[in-house]
């Protein structure tokens, strides 16, 4: 071996500075996202209004047992969120940042627990720990999700709580991981139903197939093991029960058949909105995990699955901690192809299996390459060129918007766009290019790191150029008030169509608004029996047929509130 190798070997492991300072790097990068969320970006309806409205109404109505939404039972989803929201006012007081904040501090929370679960599969192996999250940050559809009020976040904190809680169980050959186990699934439940058994049964039951490749920790069999995941199961359906059962009690019948069976098995088989074909998921997942999907060395570290072990078995397909995550992915991903319902979202609980997957291949690849013989070593030509080029690109097109429209016939709304926030994106591209190609070879870690920032800079580029295009076709508030402040002065308030409880929190409406079929009979029977209230509708256009209209632009359309006296005068106005 020539001096060069010899000091090649005996250099520390590349990017241990970066493995050590991760957690600091993705929880500031997490902590600039949410803050220019919260600056940039409305209260977002219909689904972030909705669940505000439902906290909303607990808190005014002191029932945090069965949610509400305009004065009726809300069975869609369970109460977690919504006694997590009201917690967080009885700690700091009735505000708009807390209920914003939830659903993101478990996307952090997630970060911190996958980087835990890589130090559970791989002990010997650090950078993985690292790795992992920057991996699961950096993609860009994590990214965006992760500053939103949604309740799959949570439900992904809970899946990898669960995915501790097992794997912890098997390494210390304890049942302590089990009492984590179930907790995780009663949380589960209590944020989404029994959604969380897709993602947590799975790899409890197939423990055969990752448990002995992981190491013989376990000592107590497997009869022990399966009653003892059916304990935590069992368990974890009581902390669910604890709440369903006098909720569906005091929630009456239908309240309660919709708990316990139209948000569970009934959904499942045939849901009712979001139908796609069995594919979709297959065919959307290369575009959800971007930038790794365009990164070579992404490809590349694919052949460590590959390697032979010299007796003939593939070394990667034996590696216990690929197993588990393989258990974790693929039946959950096989499962969610098959119901109907299908969202983007509804992948996240398994994002990060992905992660830790890749993060376990790169690394692998990259502790093969620094090994290699100097005049072989090819990590230094899987640089960031390529997905970082991309970034490059969109932040110049972002920037071109304004002069290319006047050339060609952009939609309305490209013209509202903020676009210098594109100069900053290309920018930061240049610059991270340029780092990793004039600065010699990078770290793994420090590649990561850069793909991971150039993410979360698209994001916080993509809030600041659309915040006058939110603030004008999504911000509720002045209507909102409004609205509250005819009701506090007695005025009876209808909306007609489906409401969804846009109004509410931000218009602090302590009474139901009126739900009202447009041409039909209850809207004549309210219009007569409230002469001197207002009704909202949605139309195509503001209206200015009456002196008593009211326009406020909603997500390309527009909320219009007219007097009763003016509709009864003319109908024509509601049609």
């Amino acid at each position: 071996m020539s001096e060069e190798q010899e000091q090649d070997r005996d250099r520390p492991p590349p990017g241990s500075w970066f493995s050590a300072l991760s957690p600091l790097i993705w929880g500031g990068l997490w902590l600039l996202m949410m803050a220019t969320a919260l600056e940039t970006r409305p209260f977002m309806p219909v689904d972030e209004t909705r669940y505000l409205a439902v906290a909303w109404e607990m808190w005014i109505g002191g029932d945090y047992l069965v949610p509400h939404l305009n004065g009726q039972t809300y069975s869609h989803k369970p109460p977690l969120l919504f006694w997590l929201m009201n917690a967080g006012w009885a700690v700091f007081g009735l505000n708009d940042w807390w209920p914003r904040l939830v659903a993101p501090l478990f996307s952090l929370s997630s970060l911190f627990l996958c980087a835990r679960l890589g130090r559970w599969l791989w002990p010997e192996i650090r950078t993985i720990s690292g790795a992992a999250p920057l991996i699961l940050l950096g993609c860009l559809f994590w990214t965006l999700f992760a500053t939103l009020t949604m309740f799959d976040m949570i439900l992904t904190f809970c899946a990898l709580l669960a995915m501790n809680g097992l794997v912890g169980a098997w390494r210390r050959n304890s049942s302590a991981g089990f009492v984590i186990f179930a907790i995780a699934i009663g949380l589960g439940i209590l944020t989404k139903g029994p959604a969380i058994l897709l993602t947590t049964l799975p790899p409890a039951l197939l423990a055969p197939i990752w448990g002995k490749a992981l190491g013989d920790s376990w000592l107590q069999g497997w009869k022990q093991w399966y009653l003892k995941c059916g304990l935590a199961l069992l368990g974890g359906v009581a902390i669910g029960l604890a709440w369903a059962i006098p909720a569906g009690i005091f929630g009456g019948e239908e309240y309660r058949n919709a708990i316990f069976w139209g948000q569970s098995a009934g959904r499942m088989v045939n849901s009712f909105a979001h139908g796609e074909p069995w594919w979709w998921y297959l065919a959307i997942l290369p575009a959800l995990i971007l930038p790794w999907t365009i990164w070579p060395a992404s490809w590349r570290s694919i052949s460590y699955l590959f390697m032979s072990t010299g007796g003939g078995f593939y070394k990667g397909l034996g590696d216990g901690g690929l197993r588990f995550c393989l258990t974790w992915f693929l039946p959950a991903f096989i499962t969610f192809s098959a119901i109907s319902g299908k969202q983007f979202h509804y992948l996240l609980p398994v994002f990060p299996a992905l992660a830790l997957m890749l993060a376990r291949l790169l690394v692998e690849r990259d502790d093969a390459t620094s090994h290699a013989p100097v005049g072989e070593k090819k990590w230094s030509r899987s640089g960031i060129l390529l997905p970082a080029l991309p970034f490059l690109i969109l932040g110049i097109c972002l920037y071109l918007i304004a002069p290319v429209g006047t050339l060609f016939d952009l939609p309305t709304w490209a013209g509202k766009l903020n676009t210098y926030p594109g100069i900053g994106l290309s920018v930061v591209a240049l610059g991270l290019i340029l780092l990793d190609r004039v600065g010699g070879p990078s770290s793994l870690m420090a590649r990561l790191t850069s793909l991971c920032i150039l993410s979360v800079t698209l994001v916080i580029v993509t809030h600041h150029a659309a915040k006058p295009l939110l603030a004008e076709r999504f911000d509720l508030r002045p209507l909102s008030q409004k609205i509250g402040a005819w009701q506090e002065q007695g005025v009876p308030i209808a909306y007609v169509g489906t409401y969804h409880g846009q109004f509410h929190f931000m218009g602090r409406l302590t009474a139901p608004i009126a739900a009202v079929g447009k041409n039909y009979a209850d809207l004549l029977d309210w219009l007569a029996a409230n002469p001197e209230g207002r009704i909202i509708v949605i139309n195509d256009a503001p209206s200015t047929e009456a002196p008593s209209a009211v326009n406020q632009p909603y997500r390309g359309r527009y909320f219009t509130v007219f007097a009763v006296a003016d509709v009864v005068a003319d109908p024509t106005l509601l049609k």
